[in-house]
């Protein structure tokens, strides 16, 4: 994670604003932690829970991406997850059995019953926020920190980037490159953008035999097909440049298309390293 503001002054305090944010977020959304709101949710047997305004806001933000993506980008993936080994926080995976010894086939998304302070599940459901919850919690820390301090700021938690308030002179300038092995991209972004970047190279593991990544087609509850290797939007927030991002890997070869529609600049890198600009992808 890299926090970057424009008035080293306020470094110290906005290194704790942003600290104290995103273990809200740990604590409401955090699929690895048993003492999260989600295990809450997925422990209430189909019954009614209220949640935080912080959880509220991330089951807002990920309906929003679900409707956007005709379910591309559906949070009810968890169970699937678990059921293929990506149980625990990622760098404690291996080959082992699962922690859950069964698990229930996630429903859609539209079996999420919302009202804003309270959800209720389908019983078994367990919520995977892991598409969406990132890149609202950079844009959030983001804000956060201009808003309470008048710096500029950028934010990058592991690749979903976030920036508000007033750029560096000649805008904030990112190096895009998703391994060592991929084609390099530098751009330069101004305020109150949002840059992400969802790969299929990253996060994968073995389970029997098969190499497995964490980007899900909800419909089948396994990993996609690799047509892209990695996928970069840059959008008006985090959130959207994410939902984004996601989906296309999800859409594979109707990827283009569907991201030209939406006016949005992306680079799209394929499974032989090759790129492709949409869009008006920043220089």
């Amino acid at each position: 994670m890299h926090l970057l503001v424009t008035d080293h002054t306020v470094l110290t305090h906005a290194r704790q604003l942003v600290d104290s944010e995103l273990d809200a977020i740990e604590i409401a959304a955090s699929r690895f932690r048993p003492d999260s709101e989600i295990w809450t949710l997925a422990g209430a047997d189909g019954g009614r829970t209220a949640v935080s305004p912080v959880l509220a806001d991330l089951i807002t933000a990920a309906l929003s991406a679900a409707r956007l993506t005709d379910g591309d980008v559906d949070p009810t993936v968890g169970s699937a997850m678990i059921a293929l080994g990506y149980d625990r926080d990622f760098a404690e995976i291996d080959a082992v059995t699962p922690r859950l010894a069964s698990v229930t086939v996630p429903t859609d998304w539209t079996h999420v019953e919302f009202d804003g302070s309270s959800v209720r599940l389908p019983a078994g459901v367990l919520l995977d926020l892991g598409a969406t919850a990132k890149a609202v919690a950079a844009d959030r820390c983001a804000h956060l920190v201009h808003q309470q301090t008048g710096s500029g700021v950028l934010v990058n938690l592991g690749g979903d980037i976030a920036t508000a308030g007033p750029a560096p002179d000649g805008g904030w300038r990112i190096l895009v490159q998703d391994s060592e092995f991929d084609p390099a991209s530098h751009v330069t972004i101004g305020t109150d953008t949002g840059l992400a970047t969802s790969s299929t190279r990253r996060r994968r593991w073995w389970r029997s035999g098969h190499a497995l990544h964490h980007i899900i087609d909800p419909r089948t509850g396994a990993p996609v097909d690799p047509v892209w290797r990695s996928v970069s939007v840059a959008a008006g927030s985090c959130l959207t440049a994410n939902t984004i991002s996601t989906a296309a890997i999800i859409r594979g070869r109707r990827a283009p298309e569907w991201v030209c529609s939406l006016g949005v600049a992306a680079r799209l890198v394929d499974r032989d390293g090759a790129e492709r600009f949409l869009c008006g992808w920043p220089s």
